[in-house]
This record gives C-alpha cells, sequence and structure tokens, in this order.
C-alpha cells in the first residue's frame, strides 16, 4: 500500500496492520477540502484491497480532529463538481447551491466508502470534530474521544437534518 502525503492528510502503515490516517491541516483546523476527500476516497479504496490493512485510525494533527469543511475557495472548485443534487442548506448561505451540492455528494461518498469498508475503522478524536469531522467519526465502527473534545452539528441546531452523509447513520 503506498503511504506518504497528500493534500491535507499523511498515512502510515504500522505492525500488525494499522494505516494511520492523520489530517494535517492544523492552521485549518484540519478542514476537509472536496481534493481532499477525493483522495481519502482513493486511499479507502487501495486499503480494501490490501491485506496487509486491517485496521484503519483516523488522527487530527494540532488541537483538532477535523473542524468540518474549508468553505475557503470551495465556490470555484465545487462548480466544476456539481451533480445537481439539492441539499438541505440554512438561509443566509455564502455560496451557491451549487457549491453545497457538492459538497454534500462526496461527503457522503466518503462516509459511505468508509462504513462498507471490510477493515475496523476507528476515529481518535481530540479536540473538534463538527459537520463533515462528526460525519467521519460516527461513520466508523468505533469512536475513541479525548475528554476535553468537543462534537457537534451547525444543521442539527437549526432543526435540519445532520449533513455530510450522517443522517445515514
Amino acid at each position: 500500500m503506498k503511504t506518504g502525503k497528500y493534500k491535507g492528510y499523511e498515512t502510515s502503515l504500522s505492525e500488525p496492520g494499522i494505516l494511520w490516517i492523520c489530517f494535517n491541516r492544523p492552521e485549518r483546523k484540519n478542514g476537509m477540502t472536496s481534493v481532499m476527500k477525493r483522495e481519502l476516497i482513493e486511499t479507502l479504496t487501495q486499503a480494501q484491497m490490501e491485506d496487509a490493512v486491517r485496521v484503519v485510525v483516523f488522527i487530527g494533527s494540532g488541537d483538532s480532529f477535523c473542524a468540518g469543511d474549508d468553505l475557503k475557495g470551495y465556490a470555484t472548485a465545487m462548480r466544476e463538481t456539481d451533480d445537481g443534487q439539492m441539499p438541505l442548506i440554512p438561509a443566509g448561505h455564502d455560496h451557491d447551491i451549487g457549491t453545497y451540492a457538492g459538497l454534500r455528494t462526496i461527503s457522503q461518498a466518503l462516509n459511505t466508502r468508509i462504513r462498507e469498508l471490510d477493515k475496523i475503522t476507528i476515529a481518535a478524536v481530540n479536540g473538534v470534530a463538527i459537520q463533515t469531522g462528526l460525519s467521519l467519526a460516527l461513520s466508523c465502527d468505533f469512536r475513541v474521544a479525548a475528554t476535553e473534545s468537543r462534537l457537534g452539528s451547525g444543521t442539527l441546531r437549526f432543526g435540519l437534518l445532520p449533513d455530510e452523509g450522517g443522517h445515514y447513520l
């Protein structure tokens, strides 16, 4: 299995077959981009095919697990991947609806990939796990959180469906 640095995360394989995926954007609270999510899906697909990988552990560098999507720069990038699905979004959103549709579609694909792995998945939550970070953690088989961790979803506060695939859980 190819390990190393990717856009926003790093992977390493340790004995006895533990694939570590470390979100490595502490300056952005490990917020995810669409590129990062696509590469994570590819990494997890490779892990699925590797007999040497028995467990996948997600961790975050710095003081956060994953504080959600990094919306900076998403408006342009997501217009290219919009598949036309209509997401539920709160009033007063800053980006066009295509941006949110693309974000949700790729996030749901990532969470589905995690849930469908034939490997044990563990979210080792340190710090905040918000929106995408929370849904990713919930997609894992096991979650371990530090006592000072904070978990949440902004959509639930407004009475909306959980986002990023969380409503499937």
